[in-house]
């Protein structure tokens, strides 16, 4: 009898340890909510929108955009949170959300690196620099310079406060130890009307805001805020390249799940969108938004998250940035 129970017990074991990979197997089976915390129409929502589309077609199941916008992006991911892991809901991560919210805020209702599994980082967003054409720079080392003969005399522009144009701003204050003023606007049309319209002198932005600006030559473009130059704008030069040596500052947009998600379900998944992050079609579309892809694992995106939370959080507190 000891033997028999010993045995089951044996079983049983073996079929709990196998369950994932049974799980995995059969996923999915009807429809997956993705979670966007964002509105739609903005350039999250759009990569979102793509994968979505991309993995209707692979699953065979419909992957439904849910937009859940609100305080930064904390009403999406803490209903990413609060889902069942079984990977029927997934979500979008963002950096505002997953690694500026938490030196931005005391209290959050997740933790980013506790509270979800990640799946991969799907593109980064290289911030690009422009100023006002009555600002004589034409480089990086130019604006630096100039920055430093004035003190406190050249304004940039942002949406708001603590976005990643507010923080690449400060950034380049920090590293170049120059001291530009920060203007929050509510909204990325104010910020650049102003721009334009010589009321403020530069603003870090994505390429795709502010592309239309720069061909026709309202404002002009100084750096990219990329490691490297990006394809599209290949005459660009990168701020560390032309000034700022070790500067980079991206907005990026992955994709996550709810914490315990079955890992055989976060690997599929994670093969999937990285093998459709390399069709050109989707390379295209991306580049359109002015997106590189990435497409790591799950375990380089936790870490390049903690990294992005350590680096924004010292941003954060040297400048004595608040939430709006």
């Amino acid at each position: 009898m000891k033997r028999f129970l010993f045995q089951a017990f044996l079983a049983l074991g073996l079929v709990s340890a196998m369950l994932p990979s049974v799980q995995a197997q059969g996923y999915p089976n009807k429809p997956i909510r993705l979670i966007v915390p964002f509105p739609p129409g903005g350039g999250n929502d759009v990569i979102g929108r793509i994968i979505a589309q991309k993995l209707t077609e692979r699953f065979g199941q419909q992957v439904v955009v849910d937009n859940r916008a609100g305080a930064n992006g904390i009403v999406g991911l803490q209903a990413l949170m609060q889902a069942p892991p079984d990977g029927y809901t997934i979500g979008v991560a963002a950096a505002g959300p997953m690694a500026v919210n938490p030196s931005l805020y005391d209290k959050l209702p997740y933790d980013s690196l506790k509270d979800f599994a990640y799946v991969t980082n799907m593109v980064i967003f290289p911030l690009i620099l422009i100023t006002h054409p009555s600002v004589p720079v034409k480089t990086t080392q130019e604006l630096v310079n100039l920055a430093k003969a004035k003190p406190k005399q050249i304004f940039f522009a942002t949406p708001g406060s603590g976005n990643s144009a507010h923080l690449a701003g400060e950034l380049l204050n920090s590293m170049a130890n120059i001291q530009t003023v920060h203007v929050p606007y509510k909204g990325q049309g104010p910020a650049m009307a102003d721009l334009v319209t010589g009321q403020v002198q530069m603003m870090f932005a994505s390429i795709p805001s502010v592309l239309a600006q720069v061909k026709s030559g309202q404002v002009n473009a100084i750096a990219m805020g990329s490691a490297k130059r990006v394809p599209s704008l290949p005459d660009i030069p990168t701020l560390s390249e032309s000034g700022v040596p070790g500067f980079e500052a991206y907005s990026w947009v992955g994709i996550l799940a709810p914490a315990k998600t079955p890992k055989d379900i976060i690997t599929k998944l994670n093969k999937e969108i990285v093998d459709i992050l390399k069709q050109k079609d989707v390379a295209d579309m991306l580049n359109q938004q002015g997106a590189l892809p990435v497409g790591d694992t799950p375990e380089q995106f936790a870490a390049y998250v903690k990294a992005e939370i350590n680096k924004w959080g010292a941003v954060v507190k040297s400048a004595n940035i608040k939430a709006d």
